[in-house]
């Protein structure tokens, strides 16, 4: 077996080794998964939610958005299409709009079951501070309609559609991630781009965890999607080594495509699931903003040093 095959075949166990490692983390360890502690801990779970909301916020505007732009226009490109129509925008458009309608879809058939959903609307945390109620139970929804109080909450927050979305769109986003190591044609890229990727997508594996725990998945379910994510970097690899050993063409249009609606599937959840939620709940808000901009800015770090 040539050295290069190596690279990339050590690459793909590493991945999936560190992934899970770190995915497992806030699923296995019961304090993430208690909510129902002291005010110090909520505090902490929030801060840590914050933390992550910054993490997607930097891999969505400094890592997907820019790669998918970068490769549907080198495929425009190489195939000579021009166009004063803005295409790439356009296709991450169709990805937003695609999860929008999805999830509507899904709201309006449960609403017209008339399947009760208030668990997924109910805040996570009771707080009587300034006229904002944060309740726990079934009733909440209720409560919170019933109150003349003033209440800013995502009524969505955490919902598991929502964590599904968020959950294949970085799937998506990570086997094209790993479709770049396999690609290579030299050991010292492979290795440039696999350490980049692993201490990447150890941190998003871990904010990921995070946002499935908050959601209530049954344990079977989350460790289900941590599985298959990390897979996904693996399964990208796999395929990229098939393809450079049968030297076939990567099918390159239909990648740029699919990575755009990922993009735009991610800047939904980003911009409408994972930042609303903490800064429409009250309380420390300044801790917050400071917790999004340091995931933000760890993640701005990494990029910056390639």
């Amino acid at each position: 077996m040539e050295y290069l095959l190596q690279v990339k075949i050590c690459a793909l166990f590493g991945l999936l080794l560190l992934t899970l490692f770190f995915g497992f983390i806030p699923a296995r360890v019961k304090w993430f998964r208690h909510t129902d502690g002291t005010e110090t801990h909520r505090t902490v779970l929030s801060l840590i939610s914050c933390f992550a909301g910054g993490v997607f916020l930097a891999a969505c505007l400094l890592d997907i958005v820019p790669d998918y732009l970068s490769d549907i226009n080198s495929v425009l490109d190489s195939r000579k299409l021009e166009t004063n129509f803005p295409l790439p925008e356009f296709i991450m458009a169709a990805g937003f709009f695609t999860v929008l309608i999805l999830e509507r879809m899904v709201l309006n058939c449960r609403e017209a079951r008339g399947t009760p959903h208030d668990s997924e609307r109910a805040p996570l945390i009771r707080d009587g501070r300034n006229g904002h109620d944060h309740v726990h139970g079934s009733s909440a929804g209720a409560d919170l309609e019933s109150s003349g109080h003033h209440v800013h909450v995502d009524f969505q927050a955490h919902s598991p559609f929502r964590s599904f979305m968020l959950f294949l769109s970085l799937s998506l986003h990570s086997v094209f991630e790993g479709l770049a190591i396999g690609l290579q044609n030299t050991d010292s890229k492979v290795l440039e781009i696999c350490i980049a990727i692993l201490v990447h997508k150890s941190i998003i594996v871990f904010s990921l965890s995070v946002k499935l725990v908050q959601s209530a998945i049954r344990p079977l379910w989350l460790a289900a999607y941590i599985g298959v994510f990390a897979t996904m970097s693996p399964l990208g690899i796999a395929v990229g080594i098939s393809v450079m050993e049968a030297e076939l063409e990567a099918g390159t249009l239909i990648q740029s495509i699919l990575e755009g609606l990922a993009a735009g599937t991610f800047i939904y959840i980003t911009f409408l699931e994972i930042l609303p939620h903490e800064l429409n709940s009250p309380g420390k808000q300044l801790l917050k903003v400071l917790f999004i901009l340091l995931g933000f800015s760890i993640m701005a770090a990494l990029t910056f040093l390639g």
